[in-house]
């Protein structure tokens, strides 16, 4: 077993976070992920259904089987897609990644959105994902690079934060940075035809719904959850942490501006299976 502990939690306002992220970035990520009517589409870490809504508004036609590990997220992902998107049809399971109930390539298509961050072995995750996968099929995944972030004004106090938060997420086994090391992870898990293409957020008062829905709502949000247990670990202490938030939402007042960049990579799975750790030619 190689996943984590969530480190961003399982709140309701986690939830609402999650929703607001995915709602707000939903065209700059998802505008090109389109899967073909009839086509069958794994899901892996469906989450509380965030993203699922938009991969079944952007593909409406595929057969959507969202997968979890955890029963409460399933069960908010469910009602999520039976509110926003009530005509989709989407097959739930509780499953883990690496023991995954499906036939050998039963999928035309996996996409991953958000989850290599929190695993400990990506590039296994990666790999075992290969087997429910059809030869010629498609991986997408998509991950994010909080060392990405910058911001104006620049606080020595807010990289302090983000760097907490990237700290504790690494001490949990996960990897806030694994976005960059998309190209890398899915070549050594065997995939070919490898792209990858950076989606860059950039907010400021001309673009009110980014500062707000990004910005605010999901970056600012996410590293000021993580506050007592930052302190917890002796990261930092409660004011220090409190004045590196503080300057931290200066980003998102008039005259702040924020940059963060995504990463969305999509490959294809050979017609010979790989076997971790081969040598390849």
């Amino acid at each position: 077993m190689t996943t984590t502990g969530y480190v961003h939690g399982y709140s309701r306002h986690e939830t609402r976070r999650l929703g607001d992220q995915a709602d707000t970035l939903a065209r700059l990520l998802h505008a090109d992920t389109v899967f073909a009517p009839g086509s069958r589409v794994l899901e892996v870490g469906c989450g509380v259904g965030a993203q699922t809504v938009h991969l079944v508004t952007g593909s409406p036609g595929a057969q959507v089987v969202a997968v979890d590990v955890s029963a409460n997220s399933l069960a908010r992902a469910r009602a999520r897609v039976a509110a926003q998107a009530p005509w989709a049809r989407v097959d739930w399971i509780r499953a883990d990644l690496f023991d995954l109930p499906f036939a050998d390539a039963e999928f035309d298509h996996v996409f991953v959105c958000f989850v290599l961050e929190h695993l400990q072995d990506p590039e296994a995750a990666l790999a075992a994902l290969t087997r429910v996968l059809r030869p010629g099929g498609t991986v997408t995944v998509v991950e994010g690079d909080h060392a990405s972030a910058f911001f104006h004004p620049d606080s020595a106090r807010a990289r302090a934060v983000v760097a907490h938060q990237i700290r504790l997420q690494a001490d949990a086994g996960g990897d806030a940075l694994v976005g960059r090391r998309l190209q890398p992870l899915l070549t050594a898990a065997g995939y070919r035809d490898v792209v990858v293409s950076p989606r860059t957020v950039y907010a400021d008062r001309t673009r009110p719904e980014l500062v707000e829905g990004f910005t605010r709502a999901t970056f600012i949000a996410m590293v000021a959850s993580v506050g007592d247990e930052a302190v917890a670990a002796g990261l930092t202490t409660r004011a220090e942490w409190d004045r590196g938030i503080e300057d931290l939402n200066r980003s998102a007042e008039d005259g702040g501006t924020f940059h963060y960049t995504f990463f969305k990579a999509r490959a294809v799975r050979p017609a010979a299976p790989h076997t971790r750790g081969a040598r390849s030619t």
